[in-house]
């Protein structure tokens, strides 16, 4: 759920920045670099970003950005616990499964929609947050040369797969249903 400065100050945040691109085109890289270049200036213990971004679905940018701050990372992210210096992760892993591991803070999390149920904007947190400063800063300003607002990717072309048939359900005892799955496998080479 893509929230606002505003709506996340209202949920209870204490400060919320914005980077401004301006005419920037940006890529996964550059859109690290800048995130890294303001973070680098900052206090922090943990760097949350989220799996995927929005526009591209593509999921680069927390990793470069890990990268770039020279901080240790993990993906996926379905819970966090923080004790001292070191936070308890469980990463979703393929086939539904989770592992579960410990990774030393500070460090950067990309997490998983639906970690937890956003708190509602209330009335007061409203009220809070119009007194609250949004501090905008112009990427210009972050001192980082050209070279790192190069994009280095371009999209080409965006189109949705061909549709095919769908999932094919195989009944029968263990060996029945293997003989089958051989069967497609051969068929369809």
């Amino acid at each position: 759920m893509k929230k606002s400065c505003g709506d996340v100050l209202a949920m209870g945040a204490d400060k919320a920045f914005r980077i401004d691109p301006g005419n920037l085109v940006t890529d996964a890289f550059v859109i690290s670099r800048i995130l890294a270049q303001f973070i680098k200036g900052q206090p922090h213990d943990l760097v949350f970003t989220g799996v995927q971004r929005d526009d591209l679905n593509e999921g680069a940018v927390g990793t470069m950005l890990a990268e770039h701050l020279g901080l240790p990372h993990a993906e996926v992210v379905r819970k966090v616990e923080v004790a001292g210096s070191e936070a308890t992760i469980r990463v979703e892993l393929e086939g539904g499964t989770d592992e579960v591991s410990k990774i030393q803070v500070p460090a950067l999390l990309s997490i998983q929609t639906g970690i937890n149920d956003p708190r509602y904007v209330s009335i007061m947190g409203i009220r809070k947050a119009a007194k609250k400063e949004l501090n905008v800063a112009a990427v210009d300003t972050l001192g980082l040369a050209a070279a790192d607002l190069q994009a280095r990717t371009t999209v080409e072309e965006i189109f949705l797969p061909p549709e095919t048939e769908g999932a094919q359900f195989i009944e029968g005892d263990p060996a029945t249903i293997a003989d089958e799955i051989l069967r497609i496998l051969k068929e369809k080479g």
